[in-house]
């Protein structure tokens, strides 16, 4: 199958227009009986197409083509399922694939890989058309996976094994730390405030308050490795970015050096904010779901 993005028009000082796409021969057939007019040139490695109005005739050609072919995807892809089916109970079929498992990041991370995979907020599911099944197969024992580590059960049962594990004391502390707020912040060389910048630990955050309050040094060294020793620190609070701060932030124009680094503070990248983005969306439709059934809620113990 050939993605649409993947067609391309040259255009050309000629009356008429170049089309180049990649080789399918039912696809030239297809396109010599709609152009038998055009001619190919071994140069260009395209075909030209004569005529005022080729390019338009061309842009529609293309356009049948991209919906043909993703037809043809589909039929192709339920081939594939119906040969080497995934059976799963996190997996439904119907007109398409749907896949429902609990909140997990790995999995998050592994549909966004899959084309034409989107989530479904209504069906609290990712829809994957069948032209992606030969993408969501390959993807699948991860998923899976993924998926069974994040059940109720198995993270109760990890849980379980954790209890007064050092590492379960040592997460308890950092989330303990998180909670707090404050991050340590070279004396000499501070960020500003109400603007989001990017943090070593806490990704990108808004400063509110710099009371000037010295950062201690045990806590520098237990959860702040990457503070310098050499200079004084303060603590400055924060609070997480909204959406609308986050579509206002401009882009820092390279990856943060070391010394950024070692500071603990710089303007977010557009990959960074990319993330941020997302998650900051991700977060605001999640509220707006419990809006509603909270309101029902209430006026259901109203009445």
């Amino acid at each position: 199958m050939v993605p649409h993005n993947q067609w391309r028009l040259r255009k050309e000082a000629r009356q008429g227009e170049f089309a180049a796409f990649a080789y399918d021969r039912s696809a030239v057939e297809r396109f010599r009986q709609a152009f038998p007019r055009a001619r190919w040139d071994d140069e260009r490695k395209s075909w030209f197409v004569p005529g005022k109005m080729a390019a338009r005739r061309i842009e529609r050609w293309l356009a049948r083509e991209a919906e043909r072919n993703d037809v043809y995807g589909d039929v192709k892809g339920r081939d594939a399922y119906d040969f080497e089916p995934i059976d799963s109970r996190y997996l439904e079929v119907g007109d398409d694939l749907r896949v429902r498992t609990p909140y997990s990041k790995s999995v998050i991370e592994a549909m966004r890989e899959i084309p034409w995979a989107h989530w479904d907020e209504d069906l609290r599911a990712w829809r994957v058309p069948f032209r992606s099944y030969e993408e969501l197969l390959g993807r699948w024992p991860e998923i899976e996976e993924a998926a069974r580590r994040s059940e109720p059960e198995e993270r109760k049962r990890r849980r379980e094994a954790q209890k007064d594990s050092e590492a379960l004391r040592a997460a308890s502390a950092r989330a303990a730390e998180r909670r707090r707020r404050r991050y340590p912040l070279p004396a000499d060389d501070l960020p500003p405030l109400g603007r989001p910048v990017a943090t070593k630990q806490y990704g990108i955050i808004v400063f509110v308050e710099l009371a000037g309050e010295v950062a201690e040094a045990a806590a520098l060294a237990e959860y702040y490795p990457h503070a310098d020793r050499t200079v004084d620190h303060v603590w400055g609070r924060w609070r997480a970015p909204t959406l609308a701060e986050l579509i206002a932030t401009w882009p820092a124009r390279r990856e943060p050096g070391p010394e950024a680094l070692s500071r603990g503070w710089w303007q977010p990248t557009l990959a960074a904010l990319r993330v941020a983005r997302r998650n900051a969306r991700s977060f605001a439709r999640r509220q707006q779901t419990k809006q509603p059934a909270s309101a029902a809620a209430h006026r259901t113990s109203t009445h």
